[in-house]
């Protein structure tokens, strides 16, 4: 649960599919990287870091 679902509010329609699906592409981003920090390090580095982020989504392609 590393983006908190359980508090998400995303409950109608097909959202919490479409959701779920972005959440896990995420993820598989993240781990595509094979530097030594944690998740949840890899996550917060992307979201302050524009040329990290760059540089995981350029690794997916």
């Amino acid at each position: 649960m590393a983006f908190n679902e359980d508090q998400s509010r995303i409950r109608k329609g097909h959202s919490p599919d479409n959701f779920a699906l972005l959440r896990r592409f995420a993820m598989n981003m993240l781990s595509l990287d094979t530097s030594k920090e944690s998740t949840r390090k890899k996550r917060k580095r992307a979201a302050w870091d524009e040329n990290y982020l760059l540089n995981c989504l350029a690794a997916i392609i």
